[in-house]
């Protein structure tokens, strides 16, 4: 064993000389996307230009210092240095940052984030033994070298940290808007560890609530209002016939509806029976379906003439010749038609209204139930044009060159009301109560007023991922946690009464 030791710098060194000659080349040869990839990150999108050479560059000079026995020492505190700059930037994105970029690429771009900052971990310890394992060859003293590793590794950190510091992404100015809370509107009653992160809310029905699982996509899951019984089916659905991608569930007044855009097909079954029927087929790609009723379906879709996203409507009929009919005028280009067109639909079944709310502009939609157009309303944050900058890349995609300011979340319409989970911290908010819970901003659909806003709750490190409202009730996912609220009066008040308008 004390023979093999001496060779461990020579090895590493090697490893390295592969990891940083293979990362250099990747980039270099896909120079373009990988530019593109360090503007979308939070930390370097002010400097993707300088950064993106720079990167090159010194992972070239760190792999000549590694091919010279003379140099080899330096090359590996350089190594070690650069690996330590990795580790703080990964780790610095996965716990202060709100936007994820994707993955840098080449000899790990199947690894994810976490998987990256174990990696990279165990370079830096690679690197800091085979250092002190080299002082001797060197003619330098353990401690110099012990010295030198964290002065170094320090300054790795200190330069990493200061890029996090003056982001101009991270760091986001007090927005010029004052929220007002509401006095209490919600009161928890209950709690339920359904012991996975994985569940979004597919309906209600009966006075049930429905779960689909993202990891079990056809798994349907019952929970009573109390949160007290729950029970799981397993929805029957032939996989070799067609190619699932992304399967989705939505349950209203005893059917559950089970579908995939990237496949147009859309199945129909009784709750209480895991067969189910075909009610469209070939009818339309989506990217994102919402029910409105029994017969009609709103959907987004992207053309395939301008490129553009675009609402439509299906319709169901009894003859099985459905309808489809689109709306290319209702959502408004700004910029590519693509990304500042992005946004969530949804739809109140009991009341017909469907909405739809752009991601990263303070304006959302209202439609009835044939998808006329009946209010343009703004949110209460002032980017009234969305802040992103695209790049058409010379193999014909488009990626975004900076992380976007994301505005609005997943919003829902009920019972005349909008509730929109923000994502940017109003005036004179508190940052510690911000960062420990989401806000929900809360708006009336008829016309131009917003209500209050109120805070859910963080469950540990996770936030808020899906909520269902009822006309008692408000049910939120918080990591693994299903959480009743009970709906007080001085939100209940603002709900519209039944009658006051047509379903």
């Amino acid at each position: 064993m004390k023979k093999l030791i001496p060779h461990v710098p020579k090895v590493v060194s090697y490893f390295f000389i592969l990891l940083f000659c293979y990362a250099a080349v990747s980039k270099a040869m896909d120079f373009e996307n990988f530019q593109v990839q360090i503007g979308q990150s939070p930390l370097l999108s002010a400097y993707a230009g300088w950064v993106s050479y720079t990167v090159i560059i010194i992972e070239i000079v760190v792999v000549f210092f590694l091919s010279i026995d003379k140099l080899r020492q330096s090359g590996l505190y350089f190594s070690t240095a650069l690996m330590t700059a990795f580790t703080v930037y990964i780790f610095l994105i996965l716990n202060y940052s709100d936007f994820v970029p994707c993955s840098c690429g080449g000899i790990l771009e199947d690894l994810g984030w976490t998987e990256h900052l174990i990696f990279n971990l165990c370079c830096v310890v690679l690197g800091a033994i085979s250092v002190l394992i080299n002082a001797k060859t060197f003619k330098s003293t353990y401690k110099r070298s012990l010295a030198y590793l964290i002065i170094s590794n320090f300054t790795a950190i200190l330069l990493v940290t200061t890029l996090f510091l003056k982001s101009e992404y991270i760091i986001k100015q007090e927005n010029n808007f004052t929220r007002r809370f509401l006095m209490h509107p919600l009161i928890k009653t209950s709690t339920r560890d359904m012991e996975t992160s994985s569940l979004y809310f597919a309906g209600v029905s009966e006075g049930n609530i429905f779960l689909g699982d993202r990891n079990f996509p056809q798994q349907l899951i019952s929970v009573d209002s109390s949160l007290r019984e729950i029970n799981r089916f397993k929805i029957k659905l032939d996989l070799k016939k067609y190619s699932y991608k992304k399967i989705e569930i939505k349950v209203s007044n005893g059917y559950y509806y089970i579908y995939d855009g990237t496949i147009p097909i859309i199945l129909k079954g009784k709750l209480d029976n895991s067969e189910n029927w075909p009610i469209s087929i070939n009818d339309v790609f989506f990217t994102q379906l919402e029910l409105i009723n029994e017969r009609n379906f709103a959907f987004r879709t992207q053309s395939a003439k301008t490129k553009n996203l675009m609402l439509g409507q299906l319709t169901i009929t009894k003859t099985g010749k459905n309808k489809v009919r689109l709306f290319p005028q209702l959502l408004e280009r700004q910029d590519d038609g693509v990304f500042d067109s992005d946004g969530h639909l949804s739809a109140d079944h009991k009341r017909g209204v469907v909405s739809y709310i752009y991601s990263y502009r303070n304006q959302f939609l209202v439609m009835d139930s044939v998808m006329q157009l009946k209010n343009k309303m703004r949110t209460i944050d002032t980017i009234e044009k969305a802040q992103i900058k695209t790049r058409a890349l010379s193999d014909g995609r488009n990626k975004m060159e900076k992380p976007p300011l994301k505005v609005n979340g997943q919003a829902t319409p009920f019972l005349g009301l909008l509730f929109n989970p923000s994502d940017l911290r109003g005036k004179n908010e508190s940052k510690r109560r911000w960062k420990n819970s989401k806000v929900i901003d809360i708006y009336r659909t008829d016309q131009q007023e917003y209500i209050g806003s109120l805070y859910i709750e963080n469950f540990g490190e996770e936030t808020l991922s899906d909520f269902l409202i009822t006309e008692k009730d408000f049910y939120v996912i918080v990591g693994h946690q299903l959480i009743r609220y009970r709906i007080t009066n001085s939100l209940k008040k603002h709900f519209e009464k039944r009658g006051s308008r047509k379903p």
